[in-house]
């Protein structure tokens, strides 16, 4: 193995960052800090066939969920569903709650619980992006092992580790 391509497989890895705590991911699968807002995949507790969609926008702390069918929850009635504490509680396991809170633009005092120091009120959003993501991450589940690069990825560049720089 040469030089170069030592440098390109460095280039060419995106790091995963670990979670902070162990999670199972079995009721709540997906979970992201993404588009101004904590958002995720919750499973459902009384049918396997479906998922929630919930998420707390950064800054309003607005609250949002709905079923995969974009059905709203029957359970967000001015304060957070179940689905959303779930939500939270993984997202402070994988990210931390400082990380977390500091996303959602919100203080918690020390030894404080996220939701107690989130004041949102219920405002739909669409449900499909989240979802599709999820989709997407699924996907790549199923793809089997190799050190090759993906092909539909194949148009993100190889950044330079120093600079940033497209190598």
């Amino acid at each position: 193995m040469d030089a170069d391509e030592t440098a390109w497989e460095q280039r060419s890895v995106v790091r995963v960052v670990p979670p902070v705590q162990p999670r199972k991911l079995a009721k709540v699968p997906f979970v992201e800090l993404a588009d101004g807002r904590l958002q995720g995949v919750v499973s459902s507790g009384s049918d396997i066939e479906r998922v929630y969609v919930s998420s707390i926008a950064a800054g309003t702390h607005d609250l949002s969920c709905s079923t995969n069918n974009n059905r709203p929850c029957g359970a967000l009635h001015g304060y957070a569903c179940k689905h959303i504490r779930m939500l939270a509680d993984e997202a402070v396991l994988q990210y931390g709650l400082d990380r977390v809170a500091r996303y959602l633009r919100v203080e918690v005092p020390e030894g404080g619980h996220l939701m107690s120091a989130l004041n949102g009120t219920p405002q739909r959003t669409p449900a499909a992006v989240v979802l599709s993501r999820f989709l997407r991450h699924l996907a790549y589940l199923e793809v089997p092992d190799s050190t090759e690069p993906l092909a539909e990825l194949h148009w993100f560049p190889a950044m330079g580790p120093e600079t940033g720089k497209v190598g």
